[in-house]
């Protein structure tokens, strides 16, 4: 039976992180429902083991329990995806012309950066997100990753190569059709 003082220790050590969790469960599912279920999950494997916890940092330890989660959860449910590389060659992009409201909401920065951060391979997006957006540290990074420090910043630098690379491409997707449409017009 769990002590009587858990549940308040437990709220005030990882219940503030939900937000977090959910985050991060959200950008390695990309599936909001998927997200919901696997940081429910997360925090009920977090409270089983918080008898275990011993008040280091609260944040990075529940980040790695939803992060183990939800690649458990990604191997159980969706066996033939490969968390590696997207393909394009396999799956190419949609070909149906956007409506004026699609090309809007295209158009706008956060929706780009949010479409160039899902096109890149799970690791990548990952220590983007717990960087960029979480502002972990390298060493909370590492403790929830289980991977060197060094090995942090290096696929730290390599996920912003990616990212950037990833927006200049939509970007040029965005402005080559109308310059198309220009110059058709123009001959």
């Amino acid at each position: 039976m769990l002590g009587d003082n858990q549940f308040p220790n437990f709220e005030r050590a990882i219940l503030p992180h939900l937000d977090a969790a959910y985050n991060l469960a959200r950008w390695l599912t990309r599936n909001e429902q998927d997200a919901q279920d696997a940081v429910q999950e997360a925090y009920l494997r977090a409270w089983r083991f918080f008898p275990g916890f011993h008040g280091a940092d609260g944040r990075a330890w529940l980040m790695k329990i939803v992060r183990n989660t939800c690649y458990a959860w990604l191997r159980a449910n969706r066996p033939l995806q490969d968390a590696t590389e997207f393909d394009e060659n396999i799956f190419p992009p949609d070909s149906r012309v956007p409506n004026p409201e699609e090309l809007a909401l295209q158009n706008d920065s956060g929706t780009m950066v949010r479409r160039a951060l899902e096109s890149l391979p799970a690791n990548f997006r990952e220590v983007l997100i717990l960087r960029e957006i979480e502002g972990m540290s390298y060493r909370e990074i590492a403790d929830i990753t289980s991977v060197p420090a060094g090995t942090v910043m290096s696929s730290l630098s390599r996920a912003r190569g990616r990212l950037r690379q990833a927006l200049t491409r939509l970007m040029n997707e965005d402005t080559a059709p109308g310059s198309r449409r220009i110059a058709d017009a123009n001959t």
